[in-house]
């Protein structure tokens, strides 16, 4: 076990806050034993640091623990939410409180269960308890995977039944408009031969005060299901996000997932995909985009555990100013999953000379009939294509931007909602003209 580092302070929680959380929810008995539980796990844990390799190029001593360690209410309400196209169902959060919930009648009728986790406890107990951090997200899986599973403030449940096909996209926003910890959790469950469309956010303006996010994903595939999900993070830069996300894939099923990291002050993503079935595919894209003084931080990892399982990977950045991102992915083949398709790449791009990017690729094979691969490159743009364009008449400026358009494309391309690429292209064009 990795040595306490005396110079990362610890978190100031208390085991009481723990307790009062569960009790001012009225929570049934088995949940305040797995918060315990949890809070046990994170208290044995030491905090991450640099002589962990995950964590080794992620410096987070900046965060002020003692004006961070009070879990925000919610009471304020949300100003300023990204417009929604979803015509299924729209969830909004604002720090702990659910402020706007619906769902199309039709879905509700076919069973389908898209509603916040203190509804969910109240009046689906037994999913929460079969899923919630039993099987993707566990509370060994980290120091602030532990604190999570202790401190969840708030979140969504989606469960779609067996067969049943989702054509109307579901959509939901956390919003955090005062400074202090948010822990959000999402819960995705797909029954055998179901599938939806669904896309996540996260958002707020930026404070003067510093923020705190401590999130977890959770998805869960039965059976030749399909999942395309789009997950977008835009918190203010006052904000510091540590999350855990992780998807569980059992046999021939889909899933499609799109991750965009353009706010905070700092990210620490862990983003997994356990191929635990026969046949079950994955496809994991990312967007993100570093400016000054933000760090970007991916740790991806693909597990293929069972035979004729295939993931595809790619991550595409940008970095100007003095931003810093980090990508770290591995794909591991277990003993006895052949017939593996596995593949991994990550390019950024650096606008400026004082960006910096990390793009460390990795392989664990352990068995014999695979094909893996990977690719990662950091770089700058060319000036070939830019010479050709301003020969054109296309003035500079305009001609670097539309190569960055075009390196951020074939991402782009994998975002199933229209509304959703058009703002985030408006979001990059913003980065690269000097806002944001």
């Amino acid at each position: 076990m990795t040595k306490r580092i005396t110079s990362l302070r610890p978190i100031p929680y208390i085991r009481a806050d723990v307790e009062e959380l569960s009790r001012s929810r009225s929570e049934p008995a088995w949940l305040l034993e797995r918060r315990l539980r949890a809070w046990e796990i994170f208290e044995s844990l030491p905090m991450p640091g640099p002589k962990d390799e995950s964590w080794r190029r992620t410096d987070y001593r900046a965060i002020k623990w003692d004006a961070v360690a009070h879990l925000v209410p919610g009471r304020q309400a949300p100003t300023g939410l990204p417009e929604s196209d979803s015509d299924g169902g729209l969830i909004v959060q604002s720090g702990a409180e659910t402020v706007r919930a619906q769902l199309a009648g039709e879905l509700a009728a076919k069973g389908v269960i898209f509603t916040d986790l203190t509804t969910a406890l109240a009046e689906h107990g037994g999913l929460l308890r079969e899923h919630l951090m039993t099987r993707a997200v566990l509370p060994e899986n980290g120091k602030f995977a532990a604190l999570h599973g202790a401190l969840w403030t708030h979140g969504i449940l989606l469960y779609v039944p067996r067969g049943v096909d989702v054509t109307l996209p579901l959509h939901s926003i956390w919003w955090a408009g005062e400074p202090g910890t948010i822990m959000g959790h999402v819960l995705i469950v797909l029954d055998e031969n179901a599938s939806v469309s669904y896309i996540h956010e996260t958002a707020s303006p930026t404070l003067q005060e510093q923020a705190l996010s401590v999130g977890a994903t959770e998805i869960i595939l039965g059976p030749n299901s399909s999942l395309r999900y789009v997950q977008i993070q835009n918190w203010g830069r006052h904000t510091f996000e540590f999350g855990h996300n992780h998807a569980l894939l059992t046999r021939d099923a889909h899933l499609e997932w799109v991750i965009n990291s353009i706010g905070s002050r700092l990210s620490k993503s862990f983003v997994r995909v356990e191929l635990e079935g026969e046949g079950a595919s994955a496809t994991v894209s990312g967007i993100y985009f570093a400016s000054d003084g933000q760090l970007l931080d991916h740790d991806t990892r693909q597990n293929h555990k069972a035979p004729r399982t295939t993931s595809n990977l790619l991550f595409k950045g940008a970095v100007k100013g003095t931003g810093r991102s980090v990508w770290q992915g591995m794909i591991h083949v277990h003993p006895g999953a052949q017939k593996i398709d596995g593949f991994q790449e990550s390019r950024t791009l650096l606008l400026s000379e004082g960006a910096h990017a990390d793009n460390i690729p990795g392989l664990e094979i352990e068995a014999d009939d695979v094909k893996c691969s990977h690719a990662a490159t950091v770089g700058r743009l060319e000036e070939e294509p830019i010479y050709y364009l301003m020969t054109r008449g296309v003035p500079r400026a305009e001609a670097e931007r539309l190569i960055i358009e075009g390196f951020f494309a074939q991402v782009m391309d994998r975002i199933p909602f229209a509304s959703v690429r058009e703002r985030l292209g408006e979001e990059i064009a913003g980065r690269l003209n000097g806002s944001g």
